[in-house]
């Protein structure tokens, strides 16, 4: 049998297995930061640009994932997997309009397990989707010892708050403001810092741990953000995405249309043509420059957060973790937003910081006013480069926290509350093996309405999807597949396929060269078709990603 296919059925083993138990280590507390729309734009991960010098001040205390990634560009399904260690097949939202507890099955999440073995749970901010997929109770009152605080002034994002060259206001992608003249004098996030940190010294005399996730708004658009930030990105200074045209052999059930920042009145007035018209170019270096300036916003406000668990006496026995629900498009491949399959939109920062080795009489977490102290570049701490997944999240933070890990899912899992589709990715690589191993894949998932871009391309009800893009990301490639999907009955068709995309990130780190070939495709389909209906989709996809890539070395390059 081929070594691949053998080592694929040797991983199906190791996932029945468990985790040593959490007997002797001890437990401690979770800060749980997640961002809204952060891609790898940090300083920590390599961009050049971005200024966030209190997130590569934890990345330095911490481990550094290079490769994590979503399992859905967009908020609620992503952050309900992440949340749950399910993937979106198995919590069924691929949208904002169900609840996974009566949708799909009544799965324990990440807080919701602390809270079963007596810890404080808390939630500030956006951390499930608020509204229906959350039950319009960020899934209280099984995640959460107390309801969750949602900043009063986000009631206002979505409503005129821009002021315009004509002095009046409206609702723009582009919205640097001065926070004196917003409604209560404040912005969502500067509220959420505040409030979580009235929750940590609400803990700091008790004896039960906490959970306190705290969820940031920014990047997300609208970029309502203190006007201050900008300064940081001189407009002269910022650069297009070095690949900012639609790629030539990119399948048009793969383009992701920005539905959402066409609806924008600042980028209404450009007229841009729908679906592949491209915005100025002197626009798209302001897009540029204010998600950067939001990044660097954001930072401020994890750098207070961070700095007040220490003054707190905190930062010795409380894990850090930093994330995000997914990435974002900066004009690559001439698209905006998430809503796609490419590492810009899946690719997320994860970071773990767990205390301890911390020299005495050192501060841990000194805040640093990046808009009044020079920026200098922090070296990571130990930087970890296989590839993971946000289902990992879980396991992880279970395991570093002190509690036992859930066992592995079984392949069908709708009755079974606990249990994780991850992997505990606390332990490191023995010694002399490399992190780039065959085994290591990230499965991301994208649905789409139709074959051709329409308005609702980007965020289609589950009733309207028609395909389904499943993507396989490897050290080596990225591998995806747009099969036909049936919305009532949530099967996939491996049969009907729609289109296919394969690159090479050695040669094609960007993503733009397609060297998926159809006919050498329906050869793979023909020497898989006798595989039995037991065998899953993701074990189907990397069976026929290893017959696509096995003579690659050989015909490197041919389309």
């Amino acid at each position: 049998m081929d070594i691949f296919v053998l080592r694929c059925f040797f991983l199906l083993v190791l996932h029945t297995s468990t985790y040593p138990a959490a007997a002797g280590r001890e437990r401690k507390n979770v800060l749980f930061i997640m961002a809204d729309d952060l891609r790898t734009s940090l300083g920590c991960y390599g961009d050049p640009v971005a200024k966030s010098p209190n997130i590569d001040q934890l990345a330095s205390r911490g481990q550094v994932f290079l490769n994590a990634f979503a399992q859905q560009a967009v908020c609620g399904p992503s952050r309900v997997s992440m949340l749950t260690s399910r993937r979106p097949d198995t919590t069924r939202l691929y949208d904002f309009n169900s609840y996974w507890r009566v949708h799909s099955g009544n799965y324990t999440t990440l807080p919701q397990y602390f809270k079963s073995q007596g810890y404080f749970t808390m939630s500030v901010g956006k951390v499930f989707h608020p509204g229906i997929a959350s039950n319009n109770t960020d899934d209280y009152p099984y995640s959460w010892s107390i309801p969750a605080y949602h900043p009063p002034s986000f009631t206002y994002e979505k409503k005129k708050m821009c002021k315009g060259k004509d002095g009046k206001l409206h609702v723009n992608l582009l919205c640097a403001v001065n926070v004196s003249e917003q409604p209560g004098g404040t912005l969502p996030d500067l509220e959420s810092t505040e409030e979580a940190v009235r929750l940590l010294k609400s803990r700091v005399n008790d004896d039960d741990p906490f959970f306190l996730a705290v969820g940031f708004h920014k990047p997300h658009i609208p970029f309502r953000i203190p006007q201050e930030y900008l300064t940081l990105y001189p407009l002269d200074q910022m650069t297009l995405a070095p690949d900012p045209d639609v790629p030539e052999r990119l399948p048009t059930v793969a383009y992701n249309p920005w539905t959402d920042i066409r609806k924008r009145e600042d980028v209404q007035k450009l007229n841009i043509s729908f679906p592949y018209g491209s915005i100025p170019k002197d626009f798209q270096l302001r897009i540029r420059q204010h998600y950067y300036a939001a990044v660097s916003y954001m930072d401020a406000q994890v750098g207070r957060l961070l700095s007040a668990l220490e003054e707190l006496g905190l930062a010795d026995n409380t894990m850090v973790v930093f994330t995000s629900d997914h990435g974002w498009s900066l004009g690559e491949h001439g698209e905006w937003a998430k809503y796609s399959n490419f590492d810009v939109a899946t690719r997320v920062p994860l970071i773990f910081f767990v205390p301890g080795g911390n020299e005495a009489g050192t501060s841990t977490f000194p805040f640093i006013d990046v808009l009044r102290e020079s920026v200098h570049s922090i070296k990571s701490g130990k930087v970890r480069s296989r590839v993971v997944e946000l289902v990992d999240v879980f396991p992880t933070v279970s395991y570093l926290a002190g509690l036992e890990v859930p066992v592995q899912c079984p392949d069908i899992s709708f009755q079974v509350e606990l249990c994780t589709e991850g992997e505990n990715r606390a332990y490191a690589a023995p010694q002399g093996r490399s992190e780039r191993t065959p085994e290591d894949v990230a499965f991301s998932q994208y649905p789409r309405p139709a074959d051709a871009p329409q308005e609702n391309s980007d965020l289609p009800d589950l009733k309207d999807i028609k395909i389904m893009g499943y993507s396989l990301r490897t050290w080596d490639y990225r591998y995806t597949l747009w099969l036909g999907f049936n919305p009532k009955t949530f099967q996939v068709n491996v049969s009907d396929v729609h289109a296919g995309e394969l690159y090479m990130s050695a040669d094609d780190p960007g993503q733009d060269k397609n060297i998926f070939n159809n006919s050498d495709y329906s050869e793979i389909m023909r020497k898989t078709a006798s595989l039995p209906q037991t065998v899953g989709l993701q074990m189907r996809m990397k069976l026929e990603f290893h017959y696509l890539t096995a003579g690659m070395k050989t015909s490197r390059g041919k389309p």
